[in-house]
C-alpha cells in the first residue's frame, strides 16, 4: 500500500484552494484517495515534470487543478508526498 504525506505548503494551497473554490474540496478528496491507490488511476492523468520540477510529478483534480508530489520507493513501497496544489499557472 502507498504511504501518502501531505506537506505544509501542500496542507496550506489545499485550505486556499478550498476556501476559494468550496465545490472543488469532493474532487480534489477524490484524486487524493485515487493517488493513494494506484499513481497511475486513468482519471488522474498523471504525468512526469521537467525542467524545474524535474523528479515531480502532477495529476489532474479537476479541469483546472493540479497536485504536484514525488514518489520515492521503499522495499516495494511507495511513499507519496504531496508538495502542492493550485491552478495549472500557480503550480507550473
Amino acid at each position: 500500500m502507498n504511504k501518502l504525506v501531505l506537506s505544509p505548503s501542500f496542507r496550506k494551497a489545499y485550505k486556499k484552494i478550498v476556501g476559494k473554490i468550496p465545490l472543488l474540496q469532493e474532487q480534489i478528496d477524490s484524486s487524493i484517495k485515487l493517488l493513494e491507490k494506484d499513481i497511475y488511476d486513468v482519471k488522474l492523468k498523471t504525468h512526469k515534470l521537467s525542467g524545474d520540477l524535474l523528479g515531480c510529478y502532477a495529476c489532474s483534480c479537476g479541469y483546472d487543478c493540479r497536485i504536484i508530489f514525488t514518489v520515492e520507493e521503499n522495499n516495494n513501497n511507495q511513499t507519496i508526498l504531496l508538495i502542492t496544489i493550485g491552478t495549472h499557472d500557480e503550480v507550473y
